[in-house]
């Protein structure tokens, strides 16, 4: 095993467009103590994958310089409680894009019941940012009022369910009539079009919120502070419109609001082994019961990557794009 060799795909100059991408064979890796080795049958592509491609997003110290954060697929060299055999999906440092995938065994989760491999690996990266930014950093409880910007977004769609399971109230944002439209059919209670709406005002007569999800960023930050309501949150995961932030204090202060964001790929293994056990013990019950599903807009062959990035950066796609090595 140790010299056979796998597809993966490699950045052509080690950074540039979606053209950049190529499928080529390497080494296939070795699991260390504490890692399982999985045959990978799907990988879910997200904004970080495209950023890391631009040269925008350096690699944590210790993590695979490859793409691929989520995978799901068949156990080969097992772990901890893993055995050859066990159909897992997983959050990895990266590497997805490949044939194979080593990742510690403490970051795979079971297969959730009714799901194959192409809806599971759609699941760990949005889930784990979606619980560890609106449950625990930004504290979302039952009958509080959440706002997503980007609904149809992996993230967006994964933020609808989960809120929505939790008993919170969801008003969404999306760029386009037919975008809203999908929000409202994940579950959002109030869907706007936010390229014909203003959010902030349609959220404020609505009654303002509690948490918002932002991967937009400087553009909408007035709007979505002046509809928060006292000791409402706003979490950063993202700064797709601008990552520069004017923060009128004063508002800020009288509203008791916290500003707070984080980034998943950073956190040290016990972190990530930490929400691992959190999410299975929260949110697989939502995904066993129907009231979160695994949205997959569309898949590519591995060998298609460039064209899977391209789909995911033009905007249109409504929940995950998935790989399929």
């Amino acid at each position: 095993m140790m010299d056979a060799r796998m597809p993966a795909i490699a950045i052509r100059g080690g950074a540039g467009p979606a053209e950049a991408l190529h499928l080529e064979q390497v080494a296939r890796p070795v699991p260390g103590e504490g890692e399982i080795l999985l045959r990978v049958h799907a990988a879910g592509v997200n904004r970080p994958d495209i950023l890391q491609r631009e040269g925008r997003y350096p690699v944590p110290p210790g993590a695979p310089d490859r793409l691929g954060l989520e995978v799901a697929g068949e156990v080969v060299v097992g772990a901890g409680r893993w055995s050859p055999g066990d159909r897992v999906c997983a959050l990895l440092g990266g590497g997805g894009y490949a044939g194979h995938a080593v990742v510690d065994a403490r970051h795979a989760l079971p297969l959730p019941a009714g799901l194959d491999f192409v809806q599971a690996a759609a699941l760990p990266e949005t889930v784990f940012t979606v619980y560890a930014n609106v449950f625990l950093h930004g504290r979302l409880q039952a009958g509080e009022t959440l706002l997503v910007h980007g609904a149809t977004s992996g993230i967006g769609v994964a933020a609808i369910q989960m809120a929505k399971a939790a008993g919170a109230r969801v008003i969404a944002t999306s760029r386009g009539a037919d975008k809203a439209a999908a929000a409202r059919r994940l579950g959002a209670d109030i869907a706007i079009d936010s390229s014909a709406e203003d959010f902030g005002a349609a959220a404020m007569a609505a009654g303002g919120i509690d948490v918002a999800l932002d991967m937009v960023g400087a553009p909408y930050l007035a709007a979505t502070l002046d509809a928060l309501n006292p000791d409402g949150r706003i979490v950063y995961i993202a700064a797709q419109g601008g990552g520069q932030l004017q923060l009128p204090l004063a508002t800020l202060m009288r509203k008791r609001a916290v500003v707070t964001g984080s980034l998943l790929r950073p956190r040290s293994a016990d972190e990530k082994a930490a929400l691992a056990a959190e999410i299975e013990r929260v949110v697989w019950p939502w995904i066993a019961s129907g009231r979160v599903r695994a949205i997959v807009d569309r898949t590519f062959p591995l060998a298609d990557a460039a064209q899977a990035h391209a789909w995911l950066e033009s905007g249109r796609h409504e929940g995950k794009v998935v790989l399929l090595p």
